[in-house]
């Protein structure tokens, strides 16, 4: 999950598996895909960069030390 800024200051939380398209229309508008929308305060860059993190957080690769 990732949280993202309603402009009324009020944060959620977001699930970014659901993002089916990002719009700046001057706001930031996140369309899911069940077609859900909700405008929030953060660029589109920051948001690519909380879900980049997200999925270093979920995806970590273990090295495997060799013997």
């Amino acid at each position: 999950m990732i949280y993202v800024t309603r402009l009324n200051g009020k944060q959620f939380a977001l699930n970014p598996d659901l993002i089916e398209l990002m719009e700046e229309t001057p706001d930031t508008v996140i369309t899911l895909t069940g077609g859900n929308k909700y405008v929030v305060s953060e660029a589109i860059e920051i948001l690519i960069e909380r879900i980049a993190e997200f999925r270093r957080r979920c995806y970590q690769t273990y090295k495997v030390e060799e013997q």
